[in-house]
């Protein structure tokens, strides 16, 4: 084994399971808070709600980053990050005190305290970390929001898309691109030196002189590539009595990490969606036959 691949070897799982577990630890606040963002969340509809809001702000970017307008793309990248620190702030809060007097001020005195430290502070620990805080609200609120069925379904669905944005019209690298330099919690930081105190590196190698490349000092993972797992796992544990899909979906969730991280060490960005999702319900399947449970099919 390469030993210059063990950073991630070790990094990527542990940041996976860090938002898997704060995903299910947040997911009663949201839900106690009415955080929630569908309101039937067996409704087949929601998932392609969620795809076409996706579409819409993938394309906005798309269109700033080609004409440069990177302090609107600051704007908008940062007021999203901001409001979304605000609703897992607010639920935390909420849980813990109960009174809006407490709760609204609260968060967004914390939400302003997070983005202060990412502007001030750009940091690989500071983005990870506070990405991590970001990821597990958001899976929190989505898999408390979505029953299984239109969670498996947004998966797909999200696997298929990631895979041709990134293998075929590239896309999502010029999209990954363009937002890394806001320095924001929107890429998972893996150094490859434990010296390294930097922040994000362009996706892709840099040539230093003529038939050479400049080798990456960082593994970068996409926070949706945490998220969008979590999000069955936290589903799993809301919607089922028993918790044994929701850990089988966690363990197949982790498969489909080391598929992928053989996929990464190649060198070249991967679409890292197929293989987590594939593993997330395939895993998820195999703990409903483990006990029986398919009570989530006959919902329908």
């Amino acid at each position: 084994m390469d030993q210059r691949n063990l950073p991630a070897i070790i990094g990527m799982p542990i940041i996976l399971l860090a938002v898997i577990i704060g995903g299910v630890l947040l997911a009663a606040p949201v839900e106690g808070a009415g955080l929630t963002a569908f309101e039937d969340p067996d409704s087949m509809a929601n998932p392609f709600i969620f795809l076409a809001i996706l579409l819409t702000f993938t394309a906005i970017l798309l269109l700033l980053i080609r004409a440069a307008k990177q302090n609107i793309i600051s704007l908008i990248i940062g007021g999203a990050i901001f409001l979304t620190y605000i609703y897992v702030y607010s639920a935390i809060l909420h849980h813990f005190f109960g009174d809006d007097i407490i709760t609204i001020p609260g968060a967004i005195l914390f939400a302003g305290v997070s983005i202060g430290l990412l502007y001030r502070f750009p940091r690989w620990y500071v983005i990870d970390a506070l990405g991590i805080v970001l990821a597990s609200g958001v899976a929190a609120i989505f898999g408390a929001s979505l029953a299984i069925m239109p969670v498996i379904i947004l998966l797909t669905a999200l696997a298929i898309y990631d895979a041709i944005s990134v293998y075929r019209t590239k896309h999502m690298i010029t999209l990954a691109e363009g937002v890394m330099e806001q320095k924001m919690p929107i890429l998972f930081i893996i150094p490859k030196d434990r010296h390294f105190t930097g922040t994000y590196e362009k996706i892709s190698s840099t040539p230093e002189r003529e038939g050479t490349k400049k080798e990456r000092s960082t593994f970068l993972m996409g926070m949706g590539d945490a998220i969008m797992p979590a999000i069955l796992v936290v589903s799993a544990f809301t919607f089922l009595e028993s918790p044994v899909p929701a850990i089988a979906a966690a363990a197949g969730t982790f498969v489909g990490l080391f598929v992928l991280l053989r996929m990464v060490f190649s060198g070249k960005p991967q679409a890292g969606l197929p293989p987590l999702n594939a593993g997330v319900i395939l895993g998820f399947l195999a703990g409903c036959m483990l006990v029986s449970e398919w009570s989530w099919v006959f919902a329908l």
